[in-house]
């Protein structure tokens, strides 16, 4: 963190004594090797900016300093569907302190548009985003933008192509790839399901410092076991550590249509243990 004459440049904004390590160095695009083995699509996103944003180069700080950190959200527009999760994202911005109705007053900027899943298969879809977005008025090239997304490509390869140009945005992404995760800038959250709380559940509360903590589980989770394509080596591995005990891994084969064409030994007992 510097200053500016002595002042503080962002005194609205937390302070860290430490920042995480940026995945990718900031002057990979001088190095020959990123030029060997970078893809051209990627150069290409380097040039435009948007690739190698920080947030002191694609963040406008002097917004914040007028009127602290304040977010608004698109008002949303007729015949738009919204999916639930994602409505359940903007109603905890809507009904948090940070939140304000005039973007006169904002710092922070999130659509309307759902973006949360951009996998042209899937029935939450939403068609011709990259129009809609070039159309508001805000938009200002994703500059002070946070978009958010769990989903994005199709089955097998799960590209992280959204289908439309995020620009200076930054990027709320799970399963964010560190080849594409712009460090201290984008944020990497985990993948919730569609029947996930917006608000609820006991307060938290920790019971003195004891190793192992009183909990009962460790690690859970529970998904399809994509048997090919991106995604299949990682999920195929999670047996591993499964003990049914305190670190819970369910998985189930049951995944498209010719998911018994490639079935594995463990699919029978896998699939038994996710229905049960």
């Amino acid at each position: 963190r510097t200053a500016i004459r002595g002042d503080d440049p962002h005194p609205h904004w937390p302070h860290f004594s430490d920042t995480l390590r940026a995945f990718i160095p900031w002057d990979q695009t001088e190095t020959e090797d990123y030029n060997v083995r970078t893809s051209p699509r990627h150069k290409r996103d380097d040039n435009s900016g948007g690739y190698k944003c920080r947030m002191d180069s694609c963040f406008d700080f002097s917004l914040c300093r007028r009127n602290g950190f304040k977010v608004y959200v698109y008002p949303q527009q007729k015949g738009e569907k919204i999916s639930e999760s994602y409505q359940n994202i903007l109603s905890s911005i809507e009904g948090s302190r940070f939140y304000t109705s005039d973007p006169g007053q904002a710092c922070l900027f999130v659509l309307n548009l759902d973006t949360l899943d951009r996998d042209q298969l899937s029935p939450q879809y939403v068609h011709n985003l990259k129009t809609k977005i070039q159309n508001l008025n805000l938009w200002n090239n994703g500059r002070n933008h946070l978009i958010f997304n769990l989903y994005s490509g199709t089955w097998p390869d799960y590209t992280e192509d959204l289908g439309f140009d995020i620009g200076q945005a930054m990027l709320a992404k799970a399963s964010i790839s560190t080849e594409n995760f712009r460090p201290n800038f984008d944020i990497s959250i985990p993948l919730f399901s569609k029947d996930h709380p917006r608000t609820g559940g006991e307060r938290g509360y920790l019971k003195y410092n004891t190793i192992p903590p009183f909990r009962k589980y460790v690690l859970v989770f529970k998904g399809k076991r994509y048997l090919t394509g991106i995604g299949s080596d990682t999920r195929n591995a999670l047996y591993h550590i499964h003990n049914a005990e305190d670190v819970v891994l369910l998985t189930t084969c049951k995944h498209g249509k010719d998911w018994q064409k490639h079935k594995d030994a463990r699919c029978d007992k896998d699939n038994a243990e996710y229905d049960r």
